[in-house]
């Protein structure tokens, strides 16, 4: 347990798995107040659970809302800072994929992924503006991925929304600096999450030759644990990183740009 995070007040989207519960643990063990977002009840009140069960004390309000309306962004942002009666660290996680070519990929397809992946993030950023700049050390974690920055065949639309988060972020801290909220983006690498964990499964893998699969384009040739994503976003999100702002963090064990 420490105090990197004591009084802070966070919301994280997309908290229901994956980076977002790991972030929400990291943060509870640091003394912040969270609340996690997503989309359905059930999944973010065990998320919720499970992290009182490992950190003693821990503070999780569990919101369900889909974060791609604005006005349920902006609810969940509303409940958040009424609950802890203000915000200071935003951490938007919330995403979906899409495998389609872009020769083939269709309207509906588009506008779902930009909704998920590209306007929650400028939604609940809108809203949590106004308690992010009364903080006076307001910050915004923004969560890309390596294929905002490389390209691959095949999820030309998720990783356009990648990179959409990527510019977004810098420009939203060149707009906030002068209210005193930083805002930065972070691009994960190959981090092991359950929808990995399942499409292992679902290949014939048994979870333990999932955890322990090799990657072969990763100078580390393993997967990243969600808690070594979680640290990054710790440590943005605290006073360790002040002097930090408009910056994008690769965190991919070494995975080269292509």
């Amino acid at each position: 347990m420490g105090d990197r995070l004591a009084g802070r007040r966070a919301l994280i989207t997309g908290g229901a798995g994956g980076i977002g519960a790991a972030t929400c643990q990291v943060f509870c063990e640091q003394g912040a107040r969270v609340a996690i977002v997503d989309l359905e009840r059930e999944a973010v009140e065990a998320a919720a659970e499970a992290v009182r069960s490992e950190v003693a004390g821990a503070e999780v309000l569990p919101l369900d809302a889909d974060v791609s309306d604005e006005s349920a962004a902006a609810g969940a942002v509303e409940a958040a800072t009424r609950t802890f009666g203000g915000l200071d660290i935003l951490v938007n996680v919330a995403g979906i994929r899409s495998y389609e070519p872009l020769a083939e990929a269709k309207a509906e397809t588009w506008r779902r992924i930009l909704d998920v992946n590209l306007l929650s993030y400028a939604y609940t950023a809108k809203a949590a503006l106004p308690a992010l700049r009364r903080s006076g050390k307001g910050s915004v974690v923004n969560v890309s991925s390596t294929y905002g920055v490389s390209g691959r065949a095949g999820m030309g639309q998720y990783d356009a929304t990648k990179a959409a988060i990527i510019a977004m972020s810098r420009t939203l801290a060149f707009e906030e600096v002068e209210h005193g909220v930083r805002v930065n983006s972070l691009c994960p690498g190959y981090t092991m999450t359950p929808f990995h964990i399942r499409r292992g499964e679902a290949r014939g893998l048994t979870r333990e030759q999932v955890l322990n699969e090799e990657v072969g384009d990763c100078l580390m040739r393993r997967w990243a644990d969600a808690r070594e994503v979680a640290l990054p976003i710790l440590w943005l999100a605290s006073d360790e990183a002040s002097y930090v702002t408009a910056a994008n963090f690769m965190i991919d064990g070494g995975r080269p740009v292509r």
